[in-house]
């Protein structure tokens, strides 16, 4: 069958509604694109597996097997995307001149495409090592995928094509969720004798968030991730205007540094708590780093360059990615990936020579690190 290139591929990725059921409630998942992705693998002559611990959440690991001997790199993306609310027609995917529209063309089935073309055509060059693509459900809510996938991958380097705009990304923000729930005492509007109102009683509970944040923008950045912070999401309390509420619970998220932890954020929130305040922690994404100088970093630094014309600059994200999996499983990471725009937006892009050239960079950097 004859070779489709990258922007092909992607566009044959978006067609395929890949919405997080766990975003949108009745939002199609992964299977039909894990399902495509497995054709298109065994049709390529490469290896298949399918892994679904979670019923209706499927990942797939594609492989591209080596002479045998070399080093494996791994290459990472999502299947999943964002609920597709205002746009119109967003599984068809539209190409004006440079630019690929459509939902996941830029987070990430783009890059998702550009991993899976770099792993076949590296293994036509015949390397040494193994690529694997790992194509993961979930990312866009509770990363099911990517820790399913993190307890079959042996790997020696991997790469998270998100779309990076060609930046090296070498580390990120991890995040905490807590919430603070402040009691009082229901009465009848009538009877402020008896009533204790806990919306209230919130007031300098908020206000200590907002110094809490203030504090930390206060204290020396890190050098490639800035400040923590932490912000309120929701607040919620009461039931009708003629009661006094017995409870406010104000849910917020904290965003961490590399050293900083659930723990330092639990303690953070009791400093916040005064009587009958309860706070808790719930879900907790920890921060991810590599080493600027780790070989990695430096080979895909060098071959990006010679494939862009400039260096791309090592930088690090505010935001949160699978990442963090990887390389608490013990697998050096980094991101990298294409120019595009409009991530959980209206009108989403990405640009197709842009593709190409880290498509190319991939495979580069697979026939190097390969051996």
């Amino acid at each position: 069958m004859p070779l489709v290139n990258v922007a092909e591929l992607a566009a044959d990725l978006v067609a395929i509604d890949s919405i997080n059921p766990a975003l949108v409630p009745g939002g199609a998942g992964e299977s039909t694109i894990a399902a495509f992705i497995a054709r298109w693998g065994a049709e390529q002559g490469l290896e298949v597996q399918l892994l679904e611990r979670t019923a209706g959440r499927p990942s797939v690991l594609v492989t591209a097997r080596g002479r045998g001997g070399g080093r494996t790199l791994a290459l990472c993306g999502h299947m999943d995307t964002v609920g597709v609310d205002g746009m119109t027609d967003p599984h068809r995917p539209r190409r004006d001149g440079d630019r690929l529209y459509g939902r996941g063309t830029c987070d990430m089935k783009g890059g998702l495409a550009a991993a899976l073309i770099a792993a076949r055509d590296a293994a036509a060059r015949g390397v040494a090592g193994d690529v694997v693509v790992a194509c993961v459900a979930d990312e866009e809510h509770a990363s099911l995928g990517v820790q399913e996938v993190v307890g079959q991958l042996r790997a020696d380097a991997a790469v998270i094509t998100e779309p990076t705009r060609h930046e090296i990304i070498v580390a990120h923000k991890g995040f905490v969720w807590g919430e603070l729930t402040v009691s009082g005492v229901a009465a009848h509007g009538s009877r402020p004798e008896l009533g204790v109102d806990a919306i209230v009683r919130a007031a300098p509970v908020l206000a200590g968030i907002g110094a809490l944040d203030a504090e930390l923008a206060a204290r020396d950045p890190d050098e490639l991730l800035g400040c923590g912070s932490v912000h309120a999401g929701t607040i919620e309390g009461g039931s009708e205007p003629s009661s006094y509420p017995a409870s406010c619970t104000i849910t917020v998220e904290r965003r961490t540094l590399p050293g900083e932890t659930e723990a330092t954020f639990a303690a953070e929130l009791e400093a916040l708590a005064a009587d009958g305040v309860s706070v808790r922690t719930g879900l907790t994404r920890e921060p991810f780093a590599i080493d600027p100088g780790h070989e990695l970093v430096r080979l895909t630094r060098e071959l990006a360059t010679a494939e862009l014309g400039a260096a791309p600059p090592l930088s690090g994200a505010p935001y949160w990615t699978d990442a963090a999996f990887l390389s608490a499983a013990g697998i050096p990471t980094l991101l990298f990936g294409p120019i595009g725009e409009g991530e959980h937006a209206v009108e989403e892009w990405v640009s197709v020579a842009s593709l190409e050239a880290v498509t190319r960079t991939l495979i580069e950097l697979a026939t190097r690190f390969c051996v």
